[in-house]
């Protein structure tokens, strides 16, 4: 796997929309944040444009993320914000410069559509905060960013859970957002779970939903094949009238359990204020047991 170059303090960081549509005032906070380590900032022209729900029409998404990975002198691609749109526009890129000169991707959530395209390239990204998220991030997750960003070493000590499966495992860490990971599912964008350890995390779906999409999971041998599952965040679940009966983590734990791998519970990673970096592509250690969770980025 090819790690793209770490960050030095005059580097430029490109910031644009991939999905949904973002005016420049939410983003103040990001901007300020990179020029304050000491990095330059350029503003992708899909920030401000106004399509429905997108950021402006596929081919202006594309074309605006395209002059932003062929610039030489752009050396991260930093999402405005999430919401839906990313797929729609991922087939219409041209990776062939990215491959010879890859440079970081960050964001998660629909921006999973990317890193899982990209990591197909044997290539690393960063799932992290997205620009919109710094007004409200924790400290450790803006700093966790930042370590990812400029190469410093990160790990995790997480407090136990009562459904994590204890175990020690060695593996790539691939993942992201489970809804976009279940509709990218047979195409060229889905990456190959084989004898890796699997991130997942989701926002705001019907928890038969969530089951509908981890039975999906397993019953094509997703979980028998990875060597662990790290679950972050599953925040904001819906319900119908008549309850399914299961939060979502126990809708998990119950399709996962049969598993011999270690699996980590309420990894803090996600839709939540304390989403802490994860560098996808990077091989990790994870060492569960009854006292917690430490997971190591080698």
């Amino acid at each position: 796997m090819k790690t793209p170059p770490y960050l030095t303090k005059g580097d430029t960081v490109a910031i644009l929309a991939t999905a949904r549509k973002i005016d420049h005032e939410p983003l103040e906070p990001a901007i300020k944040l990179l020029k304050s380590w000491g990095l330059n900032v350029i503003v992708g022209k899909t920030v401000g444009l106004d399509n429905n729900q997108l950021a402006g029409a596929d081919w202006q998404r594309a074309t605006d993320f395209q002059e932003m990975i062929d610039n030489p002198s752009i050396k991260a691609i930093w999402c405005a914000k999430g919401g839906y749109g990313t797929v729609r526009m991922v087939d219409r890129i041209d990776f062939t410069k990215f491959k010879k000169n890859p440079k970081w991707f960050i964001g998660f959530s629909d921006a999973t559509v990317l890193h899982s395209h990209i990591n197909n390239m044997d290539i690393c990204t960063i799932h992290s905060i997205m620009c919109v998220s710094v007004a409200h991030a924790t400290p450790e997750a803006i700093e966790s960013f930042r370590k990812s960003l400029f190469g410093e070493k990160i790990s995790y000590n997480i407090p136990a859970h009562k459904f994590n499966k204890p175990g020690r495992a060695t593996g790539e860490l691939v993942g992201g957002n489970l809804s976009v990971l279940y509709s990218i599912m047979g195409s060229r964008s889905e990456v190959d779970y084989k004898g890796k350890i699997l991130f997942i995390e989701d926002l705001d779906e019907y928890l038969y939903h969530i089951d509908r999409m981890m039975m999906n999971l397993e019953r094509n041998g997703y979980f028998k094949n990875v060597k662990g599952i790290i679950i972050g965040g599953f925040t904001k679940m819906r319900d119908n009238d008549i309850p399914w009966g299961h939060d979502a983590l126990e809708i998990i734990q119950d399709i996962t359990k049969q598993y011999n791998i270690p699996i980590c519970f309420n990894f803090p990673a996600g839709h939540i204020t304390d989403n802490r970096a994860l560098v996808f592509g990077k091989e990790i250690t994870m060492e569960v047991t009854a006292g917690g969770t430490k997971v190591t980025f080698e």
